[in-house]
């Protein structure tokens, strides 16, 4: 069982209908969010819970904004995917689910258009409504470092069924896998939710909430030089008073090797302390992209220049 840390609880998130004290779970180190749809119009039940996310986004429509409810921790494990005996981890490995009010299936909305039932069809969402998933995501991973990244193929229900578009992970790669997924993306899983949700913007659109570009996109490099590597940003989380990890060290070593390491007695160790606050905000305050924010804390975007 691993420990959670960082923050637990999404801003403005309802606990209206918390699940955790009755069904528990297991703490994570999550490193990976599922999206699911619900293929219905408003808050189901789970059950009671038993069969409930971490969190669900229910459009309101008239007001043209999410609202969440959260049903576990980030880092507890909660219940909505499949998961075989014998067969690879999946609701337990490190994976914060969230569920999408709405469908994505075409004949659904189809008939619930026909019947003049206001609903929300993912495949063809407004923008409104995917900013508001994006920043679910990008506050995932400034806070936990979920990488903003993951599959290529996101086909449209109900191809996307069972494996009907071929996109769903083998247990290996699964187990290897770091970022945003479906649930048609899970092992072990039939369903083939959410479809063809606009997954580009969705990380457009999270980036751009971050101040980040295109992590894909080249860097200026000499003719002949490989592109510098970029550690995955770990979360906020791994820095904060007391904490004591591996990328407080990596973190440490880089500010040494650009020349901001002036306020180590000794030099930099795993556990987070004030030399090491100085140092980050020593550099945040000579990048005119983080003058504005040299609070000595580092984020996503001071993580991304120190590593460039």
């Amino acid at each position: 069982m691993s420990t959670k840390t960082g923050p637990q609880r999404y801003p403005g998130a309802s606990r209206a209908n918390w699940y955790q004290d009755d069904f528990g779970g297991d703490a994570m180190q999550v490193n990976v969010v599922v999206l699911h749809t619900t293929e219905g119009r408003s808050l189901p039940g789970y059950g009671g819970g038993g069969s409930a996310p971490n969190l669900t986004a229910v459009p309101d429509l008239g007001a043209r904004k999410l609202k969440w409810y959260q049903h576990f921790d980030i880092e507890t494990s909660s219940r909505a995917l499949v998961n075989l005996s014998g067969g690879v981890e999946t609701n337990t490995l490190n994976v914060c689910q969230v569920e999408l009010v709405g469908t994505c299936d075409p004949k659904t909305h189809a008939k619930w258009k026909k019947a003049g039932d206001a609903h929300l069809y993912w495949p063809e969402a407004p923008e409104w409504a995917l900013l508001g998933v994006a920043r679910f995501l990008s506050w995932m991973h400034e806070e936990h470092g979920v990488p903003l990244s993951g599959p290529k193929s996101w086909p449209a229900y109900p191809t996307s069924f069972a494996n009907g578009g071929g996109q769903r992970m083998s247990g290996t790669r699964w187990e290897a896998f770091k970022g945003v997924c479906g649930h048609m993306h899970v092992p072990e899983n039939q369903h083939g939710d959410p479809g063809a949700v606009d997954f580009a913007r969705l990380l457009k659109h999270a980036k751009a909430d971050l101040d980040l570009g295109d992590d894909e996109e080249p860097t200026e490099t000499k003719p002949g030089t490989a592109k510098p590597a970029v550690p995955a940003f770990p979360g906020r989380k791994f820095f904060r008073a007391g904490a004591s990890n591996e990328h407080v060290l990596t973190l440490g070593r880089q500010l040494v090797k650009r020349g901001f390491g002036d306020h180590y007695k000794v030099g930099p160790s795993k556990v987070w302390g004030e030399a090491d606050r100085l140092n980050v905000r020593d550099f945040q305050k000579s990048r005119p992209e983080l003058r504005g924010d040299a609070d000595g804390h580092p984020g996503p975007l001071t993580w991304r220049l120190l590593f460039s």
